[in-house]
Protein backbone atom coordinates (compact mmCIF):
# COMPACT_ATOMS: atom_id res chain seq x y z
CA UNK A 1 0.00 0.00 0.00
CA UNK A 2 3.04 2.25 0.42
CA UNK A 3 3.49 2.06 -3.37
CA UNK A 4 0.22 3.91 -3.69
CA UNK A 5 0.42 6.32 -0.76
CA UNK A 6 3.95 7.60 -1.46
CA UNK A 7 3.40 8.91 -5.02
CA UNK A 8 -0.02 10.29 -4.11
CA UNK A 9 1.48 12.37 -1.30
CA UNK A 10 4.42 13.38 -3.49
CA UNK A 11 1.96 14.65 -6.10
CA UNK A 12 0.11 16.71 -3.49
CA UNK A 13 -2.94 14.48 -3.13
CA UNK A 14 -4.74 13.49 0.04
CA UNK A 15 -5.42 9.76 0.46
CA UNK A 16 -8.23 7.58 1.73
CA UNK A 17 -7.06 3.96 1.70
CA UNK A 18 -8.62 0.59 2.46
CA UNK A 19 -6.05 -2.09 3.38
CA UNK A 20 -6.45 -5.73 2.35
CA UNK A 21 -8.98 -7.49 4.54
CA UNK A 22 -6.56 -10.13 5.80
CA UNK A 23 -3.66 -7.77 6.57
CA UNK A 24 -4.93 -4.40 7.82
CA UNK A 25 -2.62 -3.92 10.79
CA UNK A 26 0.56 -3.00 8.91
CA UNK A 27 -1.30 -0.31 6.97
CA UNK A 28 -2.85 1.09 10.14
CA UNK A 29 0.60 1.12 11.74
CA UNK A 30 1.92 3.00 8.69
CA UNK A 31 -0.77 5.65 9.16
CA UNK A 32 0.10 5.97 12.85
CA UNK A 33 3.79 6.41 12.02
CA UNK A 34 2.95 9.03 9.38
CA UNK A 35 0.98 10.97 11.98
CA UNK A 36 3.84 10.65 14.45
CA UNK A 37 6.22 11.97 11.78
CA UNK A 38 4.11 15.12 11.42
CA UNK A 39 1.81 14.43 8.49
CA UNK A 40 -1.16 16.79 8.96
CA UNK A 41 -4.49 15.35 10.04
CA UNK A 42 -6.73 14.42 7.14
CA UNK A 43 -3.94 13.93 4.60
CA UNK A 44 -3.70 10.15 5.05
CA UNK A 45 -6.86 8.32 6.09
CA UNK A 46 -7.51 4.60 6.58
CA UNK A 47 -10.67 2.55 6.75
CA UNK A 48 -10.85 -1.21 7.23
CA UNK A 49 -13.63 -3.64 6.36
CA UNK A 50 -14.37 -7.33 6.45
CA UNK A 51 -14.14 -9.26 3.18
CA UNK A 52 -17.90 -9.40 2.64
CA UNK A 53 -18.20 -5.65 3.25
CA UNK A 54 -15.30 -4.44 1.13
CA UNK A 55 -17.26 -3.40 -1.97
CA UNK A 56 -19.87 -1.58 0.11
CA UNK A 57 -17.15 0.21 2.08
CA UNK A 58 -15.79 1.92 -1.04
CA UNK A 59 -19.06 2.46 -2.93
CA UNK A 60 -19.18 6.16 -2.05
CA UNK A 61 -15.66 6.69 -3.39
CA UNK A 62 -16.69 5.37 -6.79
CA UNK A 63 -19.71 7.63 -7.10
CA UNK A 64 -18.30 10.83 -5.59
CA UNK A 65 -16.87 13.27 -8.12
CA UNK A 66 -14.47 14.66 -5.50
CA UNK A 67 -12.53 11.40 -5.72
CA UNK A 68 -10.47 11.87 -8.87
CA UNK A 69 -8.26 8.78 -8.75
CA UNK A 70 -8.72 5.12 -7.76
CA UNK A 71 -5.76 2.75 -7.45
CA UNK A 72 -6.20 -0.93 -6.63
CA UNK A 73 -4.18 -4.12 -6.28
CA UNK A 74 -6.15 -7.35 -6.27
CA UNK A 75 -8.30 -9.60 -8.42
CA UNK A 76 -9.27 -8.85 -12.00
CA UNK A 77 -12.96 -9.30 -11.13
CA UNK A 78 -12.84 -6.55 -8.50
CA UNK A 79 -10.74 -4.34 -10.78
CA UNK A 80 -13.41 -4.56 -13.49
CA UNK A 81 -16.08 -3.65 -10.94
CA UNK A 82 -14.13 -0.57 -9.88
CA UNK A 83 -13.66 0.50 -13.50
CA UNK A 84 -17.37 0.11 -14.27
CA UNK A 85 -18.55 1.94 -11.19
CA UNK A 86 -16.01 4.77 -11.66
CA UNK A 87 -17.06 5.44 -15.23
CA UNK A 88 -19.85 7.80 -14.20
CA UNK A 89 -17.36 10.38 -12.97
CA UNK A 90 -14.53 9.48 -15.39
CA UNK A 91 -12.00 8.81 -12.66
CA UNK A 92 -8.40 8.03 -13.41
CA UNK A 93 -7.59 4.42 -12.46
CA UNK A 94 -4.44 2.39 -11.87
CA UNK A 95 -5.19 -1.34 -11.63
CA UNK A 96 -2.64 -4.00 -10.72
CA UNK A 97 -4.64 -7.19 -11.11
CA UNK A 98 -4.21 -10.95 -11.56
CA UNK A 99 -1.25 -12.68 -13.12
CA UNK A 100 -0.25 -16.01 -14.66
CA UNK A 101 3.47 -15.49 -15.11
CA UNK A 102 5.47 -17.88 -17.33
CA UNK A 103 9.09 -18.76 -16.51
CA UNK A 104 10.97 -20.13 -19.53
CA UNK A 105 14.23 -22.10 -19.36
CA UNK A 106 15.81 -22.48 -22.79
CA UNK A 107 18.22 -25.26 -23.69
CA UNK A 108 21.27 -22.94 -23.56
CA UNK A 109 20.43 -21.49 -20.13
CA UNK A 110 22.72 -21.63 -17.11
CA UNK A 111 20.63 -24.12 -15.13
CA UNK A 112 22.09 -23.23 -11.75
CA UNK A 113 21.32 -19.57 -12.36
CA UNK A 114 17.83 -20.45 -13.58
CA UNK A 115 17.13 -22.48 -10.43
CA UNK A 116 18.38 -19.61 -8.27
CA UNK A 117 16.19 -17.16 -10.15
CA UNK A 118 13.14 -19.38 -9.89
CA UNK A 119 13.64 -19.88 -6.16
CA UNK A 120 13.69 -16.11 -5.69
CA UNK A 121 10.73 -15.45 -7.96
CA UNK A 122 8.49 -18.39 -7.03
CA UNK A 123 8.97 -19.01 -3.32
CA UNK A 124 9.33 -15.46 -1.99
CA UNK A 125 6.53 -14.88 0.50
CA UNK A 126 5.47 -18.49 0.05
CA UNK A 127 4.51 -17.91 -3.57
CA UNK A 128 1.94 -15.28 -2.56
CA UNK A 129 2.94 -12.42 -4.87
CA UNK A 130 1.35 -11.30 -8.12
CA UNK A 131 4.58 -11.71 -10.11
CA UNK A 132 5.33 -15.27 -8.92
CA UNK A 133 5.91 -17.66 -11.83
CA UNK A 134 2.82 -19.82 -12.23
CA UNK A 135 3.92 -21.86 -15.26
CA UNK A 136 7.53 -23.06 -15.63
CA UNK A 137 8.38 -24.05 -19.21
CA UNK A 138 11.61 -26.06 -19.55
CA UNK A 139 13.17 -27.21 -22.83
CA UNK A 140 12.95 -30.96 -23.20
CA UNK A 141 16.74 -31.34 -23.52
CA UNK A 142 17.32 -29.99 -20.00
CA UNK A 143 13.94 -30.84 -18.47
CA UNK A 144 14.96 -33.78 -16.26
CA UNK A 145 18.17 -32.16 -15.06
CA UNK A 146 16.42 -28.90 -14.21
CA UNK A 147 13.66 -30.77 -12.37
CA UNK A 148 16.20 -32.62 -10.24
CA UNK A 149 18.11 -29.46 -9.36
CA UNK A 150 14.94 -27.57 -8.49
CA UNK A 151 13.38 -30.38 -6.46
CA UNK A 152 16.56 -30.69 -4.39
CA UNK A 153 16.51 -26.98 -3.54
CA UNK A 154 12.79 -26.88 -2.79
CA UNK A 155 12.91 -29.98 -0.59
CA UNK A 156 15.52 -28.24 1.56
CA UNK A 157 13.27 -25.24 2.32
CA UNK A 158 12.37 -24.98 5.99
CA UNK A 159 8.66 -24.44 6.65
CA UNK A 160 7.50 -22.90 9.90
CA UNK A 161 6.00 -19.88 11.66
CA UNK A 162 7.70 -16.50 11.86
CA UNK A 163 8.69 -17.29 15.43
CA UNK A 164 10.99 -20.03 14.06
CA UNK A 165 14.31 -18.32 13.18
CA UNK A 166 15.04 -21.05 10.61
CA UNK A 167 11.73 -20.67 8.75
CA UNK A 168 11.91 -19.82 5.03
CA UNK A 169 8.29 -20.58 4.11
CA UNK A 170 5.44 -19.62 6.43
CA UNK A 171 1.70 -20.30 6.44
CA UNK A 172 -0.60 -19.23 3.65
CA UNK A 173 -2.76 -16.16 4.27
CA UNK A 174 -6.02 -17.99 5.05
CA UNK A 175 -7.98 -21.22 4.69
CA UNK A 176 -9.31 -20.30 1.25
CA UNK A 177 -5.75 -19.99 -0.02
CA UNK A 178 -4.67 -23.38 1.30
CA UNK A 179 -7.78 -25.03 -0.14
CA UNK A 180 -7.05 -23.56 -3.58
CA UNK A 181 -3.46 -24.80 -3.50
CA UNK A 182 -4.56 -28.31 -2.51
CA UNK A 183 -7.22 -28.27 -5.24
CA UNK A 184 -4.67 -27.33 -7.91
CA UNK A 185 -2.14 -29.95 -6.84
CA UNK A 186 -4.75 -32.70 -6.52
CA UNK A 187 -6.14 -31.87 -9.96
CA UNK A 188 -2.66 -31.89 -11.49
CA UNK A 189 -1.79 -35.28 -9.98
CA UNK A 190 -5.14 -36.70 -11.10
CA UNK A 191 -4.28 -35.57 -14.64
CA UNK A 192 -0.84 -37.16 -14.73
CA UNK A 193 1.55 -34.84 -12.88
CA UNK A 194 4.27 -36.26 -10.62
CA UNK A 195 5.21 -34.61 -7.35
CA UNK A 196 9.02 -34.45 -7.30
CA UNK A 197 8.78 -33.02 -3.79
CA UNK A 198 5.98 -31.77 -1.53
CA UNK A 199 2.42 -32.11 -2.70
CA UNK A 200 0.72 -32.23 0.69
CA UNK A 201 -0.62 -30.15 3.55
CA UNK A 202 1.54 -29.86 6.66
CA UNK A 203 -1.22 -30.22 9.24
CA UNK A 204 1.29 -30.89 12.00
CA UNK A 205 2.41 -27.24 11.73
CA UNK A 206 -1.07 -25.77 11.64
CA UNK A 207 -4.13 -25.46 9.39
CA UNK A 208 -2.66 -23.16 6.72
CA UNK A 209 0.67 -24.78 5.91
CA UNK A 210 1.46 -26.48 2.60
CA UNK A 211 4.71 -28.18 1.64
CA UNK A 212 6.73 -26.39 -1.07
CA UNK A 213 5.99 -28.44 -4.17
CA UNK A 214 7.54 -29.23 -7.56
CA UNK A 215 5.30 -30.99 -10.10
CA UNK A 216 6.70 -32.69 -13.20
CA UNK A 217 4.74 -33.49 -16.38
CA UNK A 218 2.39 -30.52 -16.12
CA UNK A 219 0.06 -29.94 -19.09
CA UNK A 220 -2.45 -27.35 -20.23
CA UNK A 221 -5.26 -29.76 -19.23
CA UNK A 222 -4.62 -28.91 -15.56
CA UNK A 223 -6.39 -26.14 -13.65
CA UNK A 224 -3.08 -24.65 -12.50
CA UNK A 225 -2.22 -23.82 -16.10
CA UNK A 226 -5.01 -21.26 -16.42
CA UNK A 227 -5.61 -20.22 -12.78
CA UNK A 228 -3.10 -18.42 -10.57
CA UNK A 229 -2.19 -20.78 -7.71
CA UNK A 230 -0.77 -18.10 -5.39
CA UNK A 231 1.20 -20.56 -3.31
CA UNK A 232 4.48 -22.53 -3.15
CA UNK A 233 3.77 -24.82 -6.12
CA UNK A 234 6.07 -24.98 -9.18
CA UNK A 235 4.62 -26.96 -12.12
CA UNK A 236 7.10 -27.90 -14.87
CA UNK A 237 5.91 -27.97 -18.51
CA UNK A 238 8.01 -29.39 -21.37
CA UNK A 239 8.58 -27.51 -24.63
CA UNK A 240 10.64 -28.07 -27.76
CA UNK A 241 10.47 -24.91 -29.86
CA UNK A 242 10.95 -21.19 -29.17
CA UNK A 243 7.90 -20.07 -31.13
CA UNK A 244 5.80 -22.73 -29.46
CA UNK A 245 6.75 -21.67 -25.95
CA UNK A 246 6.12 -17.99 -26.70
CA UNK A 247 2.68 -18.89 -28.01
CA UNK A 248 1.70 -20.85 -24.90
CA UNK A 249 3.29 -18.28 -22.60
CA UNK A 250 1.07 -15.61 -24.17
CA UNK A 251 -2.01 -17.86 -24.25
CA UNK A 252 -3.64 -16.27 -21.20
CA UNK A 253 -5.84 -13.21 -20.62
CA UNK A 254 -3.22 -11.96 -18.15
CA UNK A 255 -0.01 -10.08 -18.84
CA UNK A 256 1.76 -8.93 -15.70
CA UNK A 257 5.23 -10.56 -15.58
CA UNK A 258 7.31 -13.12 -17.45
CA UNK A 259 10.80 -14.55 -17.00
CA UNK A 260 13.22 -16.38 -19.25
CA UNK A 261 16.75 -17.72 -19.05
CA UNK A 262 19.08 -18.02 -22.05
CA UNK A 263 22.67 -17.23 -23.03
CA UNK A 264 21.75 -16.36 -26.63
CA UNK A 265 21.84 -12.55 -26.98
CA UNK A 266 19.81 -12.63 -30.20
CA UNK A 267 17.15 -14.74 -28.53
CA UNK A 268 16.99 -12.26 -25.64
CA UNK A 269 15.83 -9.50 -27.96
CA UNK A 270 13.37 -11.72 -29.86
CA UNK A 271 11.68 -13.24 -26.83
CA UNK A 272 11.54 -10.05 -24.76
CA UNK A 273 9.76 -8.26 -27.61
CA UNK A 274 7.21 -11.03 -28.17
CA UNK A 275 6.15 -11.69 -24.58
CA UNK A 276 2.83 -9.93 -23.91
CA UNK A 277 3.52 -8.63 -20.39
CA UNK A 278 4.40 -5.41 -18.61
CA UNK A 279 7.47 -6.79 -16.80
CA UNK A 280 10.15 -9.13 -18.17
CA UNK A 281 12.89 -10.74 -16.11
CA UNK A 282 15.82 -11.74 -18.37
CA UNK A 283 18.19 -14.10 -16.55
CA UNK A 284 16.83 -12.52 -13.36
CA UNK A 285 14.19 -13.64 -10.88
CA UNK A 286 13.89 -10.51 -8.71
CA UNK A 287 12.20 -7.95 -10.97
CA UNK A 288 10.55 -5.49 -8.56
CA UNK A 289 12.31 -2.22 -7.82
CA UNK A 290 11.10 1.18 -6.62
CA UNK A 291 13.01 2.72 -9.53
CA UNK A 292 11.29 0.62 -12.21
CA UNK A 293 7.73 0.86 -13.58
CA UNK A 294 5.59 -1.98 -12.20
CA UNK A 295 2.36 -3.02 -13.90
CA UNK A 296 0.77 -5.18 -16.55
CA UNK A 297 -1.20 -5.37 -19.78
CA UNK A 298 -4.35 -7.19 -20.89
CA UNK A 299 -6.45 -8.29 -17.88
CA UNK A 300 -3.57 -7.71 -15.50
CA UNK A 301 -4.61 -4.06 -15.49
CA UNK A 302 -3.16 -0.72 -16.51
CA UNK A 303 -1.14 2.10 -15.02
CA UNK A 304 2.25 1.78 -13.36
CA UNK A 305 3.67 1.93 -9.85
CA UNK A 306 7.23 2.98 -9.07
CA UNK A 307 9.58 5.19 -11.08
CA UNK A 308 8.60 8.50 -12.67
CA UNK A 309 5.78 6.71 -14.50
CA UNK A 310 4.20 5.78 -11.19
CA UNK A 311 4.16 9.44 -10.18
CA UNK A 312 2.63 10.41 -13.54
CA UNK A 313 -0.44 8.30 -12.69
CA UNK A 314 -1.27 10.82 -9.93
CA UNK A 315 -0.85 13.88 -12.16
CA UNK A 316 -2.69 15.46 -15.06
CA UNK A 317 -0.94 17.20 -17.93
CA UNK A 318 -1.83 20.87 -18.36
CA UNK A 319 -0.76 22.72 -21.50
CA UNK A 320 -0.18 26.49 -21.12
CA UNK A 321 -0.07 28.67 -24.25
CA UNK A 322 0.53 32.34 -23.43
CA UNK A 323 0.37 35.04 -26.02
CA UNK A 324 0.92 38.81 -25.98
CA UNK A 325 4.53 38.61 -24.79
CA UNK A 326 5.98 41.06 -27.35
Amino acid sequence: IARKIAPALAAGCTVVAKPAEDTPLTALALAALAQEAGLPDGVLNMISAARDEGIAAVADWLADERVRKITFTGSTAVGKHLARESAGTLKKLSLELGGNAPFIVFEDADLDAAVNGLMAAKFRNGGQTCVCPNRIYVHESVYERFGQLLARRVAALHVGPATDPQAQIGPMINERAIDKIAKHVDDAVANGARALTGGKRLAELGPNYYAPTVLADATDAMVLCCEETFGPVAPLFRFTDENEVIRVANDTPFGLAAYFYTNDVRRIDRVARKLEVGIVGINEGAVASEAAPFGGVKESGYGREGSKYGLDDYLSVKYLCQGGLD
